[in-house]
């Protein structure tokens, strides 16, 4: 999965059916924090059948309903203190214009932006802007009967229980931690294991599961969280009847209304299969709603639903809940069609071993979609693109779906256009004249490659455990897919198939990429921090790791102007090799299951920051004003209705503000016990 993060805000005018210009469409929503809202589009909604709009619409719902499960996976105080601040929110009768008020509504904003009290990237547990001593009048002023207490616990039992958990800095610091030598589980502030249960219980639990000789092996504890009950290990499952069932019952409602609205009986068999999976939370039945989706390869409207990635686990076992509903844009396929249908050319000309490669690339389709509504672990940050199912012999055996979401790609674009960035990192006029000719157009392509080829590419040799990488799995798994994208990116096939416009234009991206990795992505660490998230820690590990190898032959320099730094590469050429290197290095540590060396990677060159740079960056990113961190208010799909009641249209409206929304969802879709 790929995520963007770009930077400020601006408006798109747009013309009506008459050519003349109409009210411009306004990305920007809110600003607080090192947080900016954004709205995107939805174009090309109006073509769509009416057939088609009413399953978008109750996927929708379906990819809504599931919001509060994610707020208690990350953390098990999330739902209590999400509640309490919003019962604050309405009802305070106070000045709303003093500064501890403010910073509580800051505080609110960023919960809901993260999914919980824990920043959605950093995974730093945030610290309030307002006193513990203005946080007790507030809840004293409020009628006990709006506050989450548990039962027969007074208000002032239940402040001392909650105060600590926000106002103690040691008290669940940080959401997952990734690395180090100790008990990353104990470490976690997370919700995916219970009180007391240890990494090394952990470990032992599922490796007696594991049947080392099954080519085919289920994701175990995918769905469940692993608690102790008089102690013994037990597994808690995500199911109907089970964990979560308040919330999977909604979903699964939904889901039901959907397929009575499928394209085809391929799409319909996927839905039931998954409400399938839901009721019963078996793992094979997983696997083959899994199979049946990458199989459909025919419908226009897709969908994500369900406990799905791993990377807010440090083993990376455990899957946050997340939703997503799009539809396919055909003229932009066209490029993804092009490229899936040469992955064996990409997979044989590959530099990795060849032991390594797939003999046979299966199933690998990729397109370019048009997102209708995100939920879950996909709101409001959202991902840019998609490579899915995760399961290795799912992709060697059947395949897998790749996505490019160039909705949001336009929305980033469009609202990061003149806010001065480029001017202030960018090293001179040449690179600056990349990025402008091809910017937008090798961005996206890399996302394609990516998703598409990048993630489906290699295998893992038998016998090897595919949860052997542990704490570092989505770190290399990213690089892999990255530097599969980058090695690509400059290959003269691609100008073959009409790709790219010249030999020159994968040069945008290599700037891009290594300014980002060396130097600007550090604008979203705090002074001090390491870099923790797997994304980040996969850019900062490429770029820290071929400018090393590249200084012998000066390949990349970090040069001063004016006592500030900037990236210049000298040798593109050379450059790409130091890629290919690095690919087929991760690409055996994976193939291998060889942890140490992927914990060397990792930790040598993914982790710690350069402290005087990274003063540097942040002194220069705050004088541009602008906010490290996007995400996205969803459209209201909005049924219209005949005098007999019945659904002629949907309309997608994108006039709801931040607040408002996030009001909303917590009124009409929260299902869940504020415990669980």
């Amino acid at each position: 999965m790929t995520f963007m993060t770009l930077t400020a805000a601006c408006m798109n005018r747009e013309r009506n059916e008459e050519g003349a210009p109409s009210e411009p469409f306004r990305y920007g929503v809110d600003r607080f924090a090192d947080i900016e809202v954004l709205r995107y589009r939805v174009p090309a909604f109006e073509s769509l059948s009416l057939q088609q709009k009413q399953l978008i619409y109750h996927l929708s719902e379906a990819a809504l309903m599931g919001r509060d499960i994610l707020y208690d996976q990350n953390n098990r105080y999330n739902l209590a203190i999400r509640r309490s601040l919003e019962a604050i929110y309405r009802h305070y009768t106070g000045d709303r214009n003093t500064k501890e008020f403010k910073a509580l509504e800051t505080y609110l904003k960023r919960v809901w932006f993260a999914n919980g009290i824990h920043h959605h990237y950093a995974e730093d547990k945030f610290k309030p802007g307002f006193t513990e001593g203005f946080f007790r009048r507030c809840i004293r002023q409020l009628d006990a009967s709006l506050l989450p207490l548990r039962e027969g616990q007074s208000v002032n039992q239940w402040l001392a229980e909650i105060t600590p958990v926000i106002f103690r800095p040691n008290v669940m610091p940080k959401r997952t931690v990734q690395s180090g030598n100790g008990d990353l589980i104990a470490a976690s502030a997370n919700n995916y294991y219970g009180p007391g249960v240890t990494m090394k219980e952990v470990e032992a639990f599922y490796a007696g599961l594991k049947d080392p000789s099954n080519p085919r092996p289920v994701s175990f504890g995918l769905n469940s969280r692993l608690v102790k009950e008089n102690g013994k290990l037990v597994e808690k499952v995500w199911k109907a009847g089970g964990l979560y069932t308040e919330a999977i019952e909604k979903i699964m409602d939904e889901l039901r209304k959907a397929a009575a609205f499928a394209e085809n009986d391929a799409q319909k068999a996927v839905i039931e299969k998954l409400i399938e999976y839901y009721q019963t939370g078996d793992l094979k039945t997983f696997d083959a709603y899994a199979i049946l989706w990458v199989r459909d390869v025919h419908s226009e409207v897709d969908f994500v639903n369900g406990f799905t990635e791993t990377y807010g686990d440090p083993l990376g076992l455990k899957a946050s809940w997340e939703g997503l509903v799009n539809f396919v844009n055909r003229e932009a396929t066209k490029r993804t069609k092009i490229i899936s249908n040469n992955a064996q050319w990409f997979e044989d000309h590959s530099p990795t071993d060849p032991r390594f490669k797939k003999k046979e690339v299966k199933g690998v389709s990729a397109k370019v979609i048009t997102v209708a509504m995100l939920g879950g672990d996909c709101y409001p940050a959202t991902p840019i693109g998609i490579n899915l199912p995760n399961a290795d012999w799912i992709r060697r055996e059947h395949g897998s779906k790749s996505v490019t979401i160039e909705n949001i790609t336009e929305a980033y674009d469009k609202a990061s256009e003149g806010n001065g960035f480029r001017e202030e990192f960018v090293w001179s006029d040449r690179e600056l004249e990349l990025l402008t000719k091809y910017g937008f157009v090798t961005d996206n392509l890399h996302t394609d490659l990516h998703e598409c080829l990048g993630h489906g590419s290699g295998i893992i040799l038998p016998g090897v455990d595919p949860d052997g990488l542990k704490a570092y799995s989505s770190t290399l798994e990213e690089a892999r897919a990255d530097l599969f994208a980058l090695y690509y990116l400059a290959d003269a096939k691609l100008v073959e198939l009409g790709l790219t416009l010249d030999a020159e234009a994968y040069k945008a991206e290599y700037y891009k990429y290594l300014m980002n990795g060396l130097m600007t992505q550090l604008v979203r660490i705090e002074a001090g921090k390491n870099v923790e998230e797997a994304h980040m820690r996969n850019r900062q590990l490429i770029a820290r790791w071929v400018y090393e190898k590249g200084q012998p032959d000066n390949v990349i320099e970090l040069k001063k102007r004016d006592g500030k730094t900037y990236v210049v590469i000298n040798d593109y050429e050379a450059l790409r090799g130091l890629f290919g290197q690095l690919l087929a290095e991760v690409q055996r540590i994976k193939s291998e299951g060889d942890y140490e060396a992927g914990r060397r990677l990792v930790e040598t060159y993914g982790v710690k920051v350069d402290a005087a740079l990274h003063r540097e960056v942040l002194k220069r990113y705050a004088a541009l004003n602008l906010a490290p961190y996007r995400g996205f208010v969803n459209p209201v799909m909005k049924p219209v209705r005949n005098g007999k009641g019945e659904v002629i249209n949907i309309v997608p409206d994108y006039s709801e503000g931040y607040v408002e929304q996030m009001l909303r969802y917590s009124r009409e879709y929260s299902f869940l016990p504020a415990y669980n």
